[in-house]
């Protein structure tokens, strides 16, 4: 049992897609690195992240307590004592570091180091304090596929920070649509959320606002040669179908329903686009850059 708990503090669903989205931006990078570099960039970015949700919930123990879907967690639970969970997260972001800086390069390992302290230090305590929480977990949460792209690059380029941008944007309406129809049990365990803090009509006027950034900012891929026909023929129907149900929350009817369904999408939309990205680049013939593939700040 303490093996599996020792697990469950590290978020296996969270991690495995963090695994997924590193390796997409190691895959969709202009260069590429050895099969042993490349395993070791990843294994790094995911030891980072599952010691960053351990550090995470030694952080929010009691907080976890107070709400049914996580007061069974081993901690609340008191299947483990805190002071395991603080050596077990700080044990596994301690080897991560070296994993980035081998497997990858400095750059991929201060980006590491800026998206722990922003999740850890920032994100977490920031959560019972603004609704702008939200904002800043979405940054180290949109970390693996620019970590990914570093990794095999060694450097920050318009294609590296348009994966970013694209995660970061999809997180957003994402999570406003959980807090949507989790509202009690978030206010419950002190979280401030957009929709308590300034109401539902406001939480859906965001998440249509971020649907409409999302959309022209995953076509970006396009001129910057890391997409091409096949993934925009996915990307601009998949893009309109998610805004579209982000729309249908403007109507006044719309409550717990329309949010798990923008839910729902948030995640097929994900997946499908992610998919689209990896065939596209399988069948599409290596191309020279694009001029503004040029526009990069390289690490030195």
């Amino acid at each position: 049992m303490a093996l599996a708990d020792y697990g469950s503090l590290a978020k296996p669903r969270v991690t495995a897609m963090v695994v997924i989205t590193a390796g997409l931006g190691l895959y969709l990078a202009p260069t590429t690195i050895g099969g042993l570099r490349a395993s070791l960039a990843v294994l790094g970015i995911t030891l980072l992240v599952a010691g960053a949700n351990a550090l995470n919930m030694y952080l929010e123990r009691d907080i976890d307590g107070l709400a049914a879907r996580t007061k069974e967690r081993p901690l609340p639970a008191g299947r483990l004592q805190p002071r395991q969970a603080l050596i077990f997260g700080g044990v596994l972001c301690g080897v991560s570091l070296p994993c980035l800086w081998v497997g990858g390069n400095a750059l991929t390992g201060v980006l590491g180091i800026l998206s722990l302290v922003l999740y850890v230090a920032a994100y977490t305590p920031l959560k019972q304090i603004s609704p702008g929480a939200l904002v800043v977990g979405a940054i180290p949460g949109a970390a693996p596929p620019l970590m990914g792209w570093t990794a095999a690059t060694g450097q920050l380029d318009l294609g590296g920070l348009t994966l970013f941008a694209i995660l970061f944007l999809w997180q957003l309406p994402h999570f406003l649509a959980i807090s949507l129809y989790r509202r009690p049990e978030y206010e419950r365990a002190g979280y401030r959320l957009t929709v308590s803090a300034h109401g539902v009509s406001t939480a859906k006027f965001q998440i249509v606002l971020y649907l409409l950034a999302l959309l022209p900012v995953t076509l970006l891929l396009v001129p910057l040669g890391v997409g091409h026909a096949l993934y925009l023929v996915f990307a601009v129907p998949l893009g309109l179908l998610f805004l579209f149900v982000g729309l249908l929350g403007l109507r006044k009817e719309a409550g717990l329903r329309w949010a798990r369904s923008l839910f729902s999408t948030s995640l097929v939309y994900l997946v499908v686009l992610m998919g689209a990205l990896l065939l596209d680049h399988a069948i599409t013939p290596a191309a020279p850059e694009t001029a503004l593939g040029h526009l990069t700040w390289e690490q030195n």
